[in-house]
């Protein structure tokens, strides 16, 4: 991620002069609804915690199902560049996309049978971010797209613009989040939302987009045109039985070869959808090709292995913790919804010291010291669990926000480096696609982290009423969490935080 950019007026109208105002309005309204998802998902919590009475367990693993679809990105990425709706390449799955996210916000709000339905509602989550999760591809290809014709050296500026849109709404979210909970029916939060979606989709109306065979579609229309014309000043010429026997002669002759050219336009027509068939068979098929070759590379498989053991192999109980905060701590909606925005200022603070001292440093070593990190951590929940911390005047609310906080912060530390390798590894060609392929093992290790942390509640009988065994939970959590550094070795040894 590059550093800030410069917040001038000048650097303003340099960007407006690259990209045009609505595709940067785009591009920060996506990454804002992105973060401000905080501020609905919180209510999704509370909803299955209150309202629907569901275990810990049940919870972590409704929630994990409906993040699957952030799992299987490069679909999306593949589909998008293959596949064109009349012939515009991005914007009408952006619509589509807008669609996906804004209706079962809508109809979750609106229907209380569907809000009590744990089946249902599950389902609407995951269209929600089938939505969401094409959205991101959509706008990330876009991007790429327009730094590819502006010059690579936007690329920085617009990969902060879209990282501080999204820092913003998280912030704005989890504030607002937690004071709607505490003022609003939770059902109203769903369709408040919802207006964001609409927004967006209402915003792709007003960006352009290039279209392929726009002028023929012109030229043949004007081709069209003419003929009408020359039929009309036929018909205009009739005043005797001489000109109508010859105007209806040209007239017959104009039809035979006016029906001629249209069977031939048919037979042509046929010829080029069968062409665009085996264009976008051909199309997917290399794709899919090019992908498995890359992927299948040493320098590529082994430290997304890495990556995938240091997410797949972690049991995240975070869902349980959530219970155990509000059921036993009581902690309210918006004092969590503060831990969030603390949440969101560490992980800005980390990318800031990250650029600033630590890009530089083996990878292994910025890997090695994250995860001991992240152990720490997990060290602060089972001394909160165990209320050790009573003993020396730590209140619980200290606790809760130091972990939150410091827990983003780290993180941060794993997941810039994980975005810059990412990008190096993309050889030329496929770069956007691998990269949402790289993004997806992401996605899907952290989704079965959180299936293992669903079966690990499970097993140790934990429930919203009994929390007797969360601290040996969290003590198989900090053993996951340590696990990843004995396979360091599957990181090149002598690449940095940087560059290779």
């Amino acid at each position: 991620m590059a550093e800030a950019a410069p917040a001038s007026p000048w650097w303003a109208r340099r960007m407006t002069a690259a990209f045009g105002a609505p595709f940067l309005w785009l591009v920060c309204l996506i990454y804002f609804i992105q973060g401000f998802r905080s501020f609905v998902w919180t209510a999704v919590s509370y909803q299955m915690k209150d309202i629907m009475k569901l275990s810990p367990s049940t919870s972590q693993f409704l929630v994990s199902a409906a993040f699957f679809p952030w799992s299987i990105k490069p679909i999306y990425g593949i589909v998008s560049d293959c596949i064109p709706i009349k012939q515009r390449k991005r914007v009408p799955y952006l619509i589509i996309s807008s669609g996906l996210s804004l209706f079962p916000w809508l109809i979750i709000g609106l229907s209380e049978h569907l809000r009590s339905s744990s089946n249902l509602f599950t389902l609407m989550l995951i269209v929600q971010n089938l939505g969401s999760a094409m959205a991101d591809v959509v706008i990330d290809a876009m991007i790429a797209e327009a730094v590819r014709s502006a010059g690579s050296e936007f690329a920085g500026d617009l990969q902060s613009l879209s990282w501080s849109s999204m820092a913003v709404g998280g912030i704005f979210g989890s504030l607002l989040g937690g004071y709607a909970l505490s003022n609003l029916p939770i059902n109203a939060i769903y369709i408040i939302f919802s207006a964001l979606p609409l927004f967006q989709l209402v915003t792709c109306v007003f960006v352009k987009e290039s279209s392929k065979g726009f002028d023929s579609t012109i030229d043949n229309a004007a081709h069209d045109h003419a003929d009408d014309q020359n039929i009309d000043s036929a018909f205009a010429g009739q005043g005797s039985g001489e000109s109508f026997k010859y105007v209806s002669t040209r007239r017959r002759k104009g039809a035979r070869k006016k029906n001629k050219r249209r069977t031939l336009s048919k037979r042509s027509e046929g010829h080029e959808k069968h062409n665009k068939s085996v264009n976008l068979y051909s199309s997917l098929k290399s794709a899919f090709i090019s992908l498995c070759t890359a992927f299948k590379q040493p320098a590529i498989l082994r430290p997304m292995a890495w990556f995938f053991i240091s997410n797949s192999a972690v049991p995240n109980i975070s869902t349980v913790m959530f219970y155990y905060q509000t059921e036993v701590l009581h902690l309210e909606a918006s004092f969590l919804g503060t831990a969030r925005v603390i949440g969101w200022f560490s992980l800005m603070l980390g990318t800031y010291i990250y650029n600033r001292y630590l890009k530089h440093k083996k990878l292994r070593n910025i890997l090695m010291f994250a995860h001991l990190g992240l152990a720490i951590i997990t060290v602060l929940d089972i001394l909160l669990v165990s209320r050790l911390h009573i003993q020396y005047g730590i209140a619980d609310k200290y606790m809760v926000l130091w972990g939150s906080a410091l827990a983003d912060a780290i993180n941060q530390f794993k997941m810039m480096p994980f975005l810059i390798l990412s990008g190096q590894l993309c050889p030329p060609g496929i770069e956007g696609t691998l990269f949402a392929l790289f993004m997806s093992i992401n996605n899907l290790s952290s989704t079965l982290g959180s299936f293992l942390g669903a079966a690990l509640t499970s097993a140790l009988n934990i429930s919203s009423v009994q929390f007797d065994n969360l601290a040996l939970g969290l003590t198989v959590q900090l053993m996951g969490t340590l696990l990843p550094i004995g396979f360091l070795f599957l990181i090149p040894r002598d690449v940095t935080g940087l560059t290779s």
